[in-house]
Formats: C-alpha cells, structure tokens, sequence
C-alpha cells in the first residue's frame, strides 16, 4: 500500500530536497505541499493522507497549532515534526499537540522515508537526538500540576519499570536489555501499557511517564 503524504515546510527547498527522494520510492506518494500550517491543515482536510510532515515555525499559523488541529480532527493522518536543535520550545508543544513522530532536519533523507513508514504503520518515533534534548528539557521545567500518580494505578510493578524506561527514551532493544527480558516481552509490555493507559502512542507514554512523576530531574 502507497503512503500517501503532504509535506509543510516555508522552506521550498526543504520540500524539494523530500520531494526528489520520494519521488524515487516505490512505496511513499507526496499528494500536496503546503507552505504554512493553515494550507497544511486544509490540504490533509480535502486530500486525507496518511502522514503529514509538519515544520514548525513557520508564518501564520505555525506547526503546533496545525499539528492540534489536525491530529483533533475527523480524519486519520498522523503527523511527523521535522525540528532543528534550537526548536525545544516547539517541540515541547508539538508533542502535546499530538505529534507521533520528531526529526532532525540534518538526519540522512533515507532515515527520514523509515520514519515516514513507521509512523504510518501506526508506531511513533522521536530520533535519538531529539529524544535526549527534550527529555533534559522535560525534566529541568517546574511541573505544571501534581504527578497523576492516580492513573497508574491499574498498571503492574513491572509495567510501571517499563513506562519509566519509556520515559528515559530508552528503545525497546534497551528496555530488554535493561530488564533482561526479550525484545517481544518488551513489545508487549509496551502494547498493554498503550491499552491500559489509554495512550495513542510512544510519545503519550513519555508525557504521562513524566506527568506521574516516574522520571527524576537527575535521569
């Protein structure tokens, strides 16, 4: 099945340079280019692609606000924020707003068609390098309200070990590692945990991780 995807981005050399790959890929389609986050959100309206790769600061309406809207919305596009190492404060909004997947812009084009077809597949993924930056953020920033200890309470103790490791930004591969356990009983402690938490994805599973106070500021 062809993935379809609209690319936003106020930089057309960013679109093109993503255009001419997919355009060499049998398996990803890109059906509009929007070059602001309101045409973004229009386009994924009207053309109902899979996956939108999203700038965030752009004119106008920005990444976050188009990323909310359309993650809100009636259809099923998930969406991809393609960010730079000064972007924290988008980042940190985006992934509110529904973001399932983080980018560098710098990654290799090749690693950014994997992560389009991971995300469309459903899974989420934030790259390495954003994963480490913004958790450090995470943790230095006052928290907004209490620890929502509450809503932990119907998970195991080892499930609880697994969320806290997904809060670290730890892979599945290291989870496994970490708990000397197997990469699938990792994969399946991870599809309880989206179950039992109510979670969409990898990314809610960090912020709830952190939103309980599983995370110290020290990690």
């Amino acid at each position: 099945m062809t993935i379809r995807v609209v690319l936003t981005d106020d930089q057309p050399l960013v679109r093109a340079a993503l255009q001419m790959v997919i355009t060499d890929t049998a398996d990803i389609e890109v059906v509009g280019e929007a070059g602001d986050g309101a045409e973004a959100v229009r386009l994924t309206e009207e053309l109902a692609p899979d996956v939108v790769v999203m700038d965030l600061r752009m004119p106008g309406m920005d990444g976050i606000e188009a990323t909310r809207l359309i993650t809100k919305g009636t259809g099923s596009a998930r969406v991809v924020v393609l960010t730079t190492f000064d972007d924290d404060d988008y980042v940190y909004g985006a992934l509110h707003a529904g973001a399932s997947g983080f980018l560098v812009k710098d990654m290799a084009l090749d690693d950014i068609l994997s992560a389009i077809r991971i995300v469309a597949a459903g899974d989420a993924l934030i790259a390495p390098a954003v994963t480490r930056r913004l958790i450090k953020e995470f943790t230095t920033r006052p928290a907004a309200s209490p620890p929502r200890r509450a809503e932990l309470d119907g998970i195991t103790a080892r499930e609880r070990e697994v969320l806290t490791l997904v809060g670290r930004g730890l892979s599945n591969t290291e989870i496994a590692g970490e708990l000397c356990i197997s990469i699938a009983t990792a994969k399946t402690y991870l599809t309880r945990l989206l179950a039992k938490l109510d979670a969409r994805d990898r990314v809610q599973l960090v912020i709830l991780a952190y939103e309980a106070g599983l995370v110290a500021t020290s990690q």
